[in-house]
């Protein structure tokens, strides 16, 4: 053991952070209002540059953006001088990161930004710095002090644009009306989009993959039904297919203290009339909820 007070130091830093992004509040002004404006009138892309810790802040600032309804991506300011330039058209806006507001591989891409009359929005922490000048719109994101106590390690700097990026991002996510079926669309891979893109439909055993049987059928003919079809359960149709209950082996194993003969009793005296019904259209979390609302492992489609 070091004696080091490794939890002290950690919540020195929270405390420090806290403190930044508490004066960072002040940031959120008629700029701020102009920004989004911009931004969510923008015929183009937001493209993000940004060089050291505020290029990786950009990246997740862009991928924030591009997963929220505003359509964006990040550049190299050095690639861009050398090429990547092209990718950026008339109709976007460059949205530049600088805590210092003096990065040399930005500086040497606004003139030709200028001369394409592109929308330049710059983040740093002075509106008096090279970059601050140059911006048609200034984002200042100015803190304290640094949680490194060295004063040199980005800290609660990075932090701070990196919630100016969230503040901008979620502003216009609400400004679109942009919902959860929308992010799900921009995240098929993910949980949230499994939950919000997957229907009943997707998912549900159809035709004659369906355990059936009809209700004049014997317990002993359902089992063997419930057998054949692998499921656990059969759901009980009258003559016109309408289903009239469901009978599963959690059923079977109830019924056996009471004495009932397989080959005679007819499955529509033991079924579970009613049982929980969902549409295919609907959502495949809501069958799932459903089910564990009611604590039952199956639910009829109809």
């Amino acid at each position: 053991m070091t004696g080091f007070d490794f939890q002290q130091a950690g919540k020195k830093v929270l405390q420090i952070e806290q403190e930044g992004l508490a004066e960072l509040a002040q940031y959120i002004n008629d700029d701020f209002s102009l920004a989004c404006e911009k931004i969510f009138h923008c015929q183009g892309r937001v493209i993000v540059m940004g060089m050291g810790k505020s290029g990786h802040i950009g990246h997740k600032i862009a991928a924030t953006f591009a997963s929220t309804g505003t359509p964006s991506f990040f550049v190299h300011p050095g690639e861009a001088s050398h090429g990547d330039l092209g990718m950026v058209t008339e109709k976007d806006i460059v949205l530049a990161i600088s805590n210092s507001g003096e990065a040399s591989e930005i500086l040497a891409l606004i003139p030709v930004l200028k001369r394409k009359q592109i929308l330049l929005i710059c983040m740093t922490r002075s509106p008096q710095s090279t970059m601050g000048k140059a911006a048609d719109i200034h984002l200042c994101i100015k803190v304290p002090k640094e949680a490194c106590p060295l004063g040199l390690a980005p800290t609660t700097s990075t932090t701070a644009t990196l919630v100016m990026g969230d503040a901008l991002a979620i502003a216009l996510l609400r400004a679109r009306g942009f919902t959860a079926e929308d992010f799900a669309l921009s995240h098929p891979g993910g949980a949230l989009g499994r939950k919000l893109l997957l229907h009943v439909s997707d998912l549900m055993n159809k035709e004659d993959d369906i355990p059936r049987v009809s209700k004049e059928a014997t317990l002993r003919e359902a089992l063997v039904e419930i057998t054949r079809k692998k499921l656990g359960m059969t759901v009980i149709c009258d003559d016109n297919m309408l289903i009239n209950g469901i009978f599963t082996d959690g059923d079977l194993r109830r019924i056996f203290d009471l004495g009932i003969d397989l080959n005679n009793a007819k499955i529509s005296d033991v079924m579970t009339k009613g049982g929980i019904r969902i549409s295919p259209d609907s959502l495949a979390v809501e069958a799932l909820n459903l089910m564990q609302a009611k604590t039952y492992h199956f639910t009829v489609s109809h």
